[in-house]
Order: C-alpha cells, then sequence, then structure tokens
C-alpha cells in the first residue's frame, strides 16, 4: 500500500480517537434515504448547539474506538454511519432525536456518553433529560425547599402574635 495513504488513514484514526475523547458524548446514526437538503438541515441545527455530525468509514472508527478500549461499539458499526459529537451530554441527542421523530429514515443507533457506549434507547433517554443548566437550577430549587418551607413556618408563627 501507498505509504502517504496509510499515514493519510493513522491521520484519520487519531481525528476519531481525539474526537470521541474531547466530546462528552458522540451518537451513531444511520442516515440512508436522507436527502441532502435534510442532511444539511441536521447539520444546521447541530452547529447552532456546538455539536459536529461527520461521516467516517467504518473500519477506521473500530480502530480507534478500539485502540479506546470501546469495542462494544462495533456492533453498530455497519452500514452508513454518521457521527455526531456533543460538546455536553444531552443537547446533540436531543436535537438528532427531535429530527428522528420528523425523519424516519434517520436511524440513532448508539452513543458513546462520558467514555461508555449506550444504546439507542439510553441516548433516547439522554433527549429527554434537561441540559446540564436545567438540572441544576432542579437541584438548587430542591436544596432551597426545606429552607423556604422552614421562612414560612417561623413567619406565620411570628404573624400570629
Amino acid at each position: 500500500m501507498n505509504q502517504s495513504i496509510l499515514e493519510n488513514k493513522k491521520a484519520k484514526v487519531e481525528e476519531i480517537a481525539t474526537l470521541v475523547k474531547d466530546s462528552k458524548s458522540v451518537i451513531v446514526l444511520e442516515y440512508r434515504g436522507l436527502t441532502v437538503q435534510e442532511i444539511a438541515t441536521l447539520k444546521r441545527d447541530l452547529r447552532k448547539e456546538n455539536a459536529k455530525m461527520t461521516v467516517y468509514k467504518n473500519r477506521l472508527v473500530k480502530i480507534a474506538v478500539d485502540n479506546l478500549g470501546l469495542k462494544d461499539l462495533d456492533q453498530y458499526l455497519e452500514g452508513p454511519n454518521a457521527f455526531v459529537a456533543g460538546a455536553d451530554e444531552t443537547t446533540a441527542a436531543k436535537i438528532v432525536a427531535k429530527f428522528a421523530k420528523k425523519h424516519e429514515n434517520l436511524v440513532i443507533k448508539a452513543g458513546i456518553v462520558d467514555g461508555r457506549v449506550v444504546d439507542k434507547n439510553e441516548v433516547i433517554t439522554l433527549s429527554n433529560l434537561p441540559n446540564k443548566e436545567g438540572m441544576i437550577s432542579m437541584l438548587l430549587s430542591v436544596l432551597q425547599a426545606p429552607v423556604r418551607g422552614l421562612a414560612v413556618s417561623l413567619k406565620a408563627v411570628a404573624d400570629k402574635q
């Protein structure tokens, strides 16, 4: 094999490994049957939320994820796949799941979330969760409730006197 081709493939494997390591989530999609316009729309929606959709050869992805110890992903790497890398755990999943509801040709296969391979159902579950800021606000609300209840009770006692 030509040395330059081999070097290009090694560089692609490194690029894929870096993408998986640096992203909070990577979703594997089958895009067969989507039009170019539909794919462009999905990419534009993802770009707005700091996520990126890329197509790689499955064999190169297998090599990269095997080097990272994620052999469980190999079973999902059949057919034409696209890979969506997200800056957080939920945003890319939300966009992809919403798009998949409207376009039945887009199939969510699996994902990698925080260095762990997850199946389609877990990706869909992630899409239903609020984003990080929403979860923090819910937690703060729960933590604040007992203090608020105590303050209301003390005020009620003070008002009676």
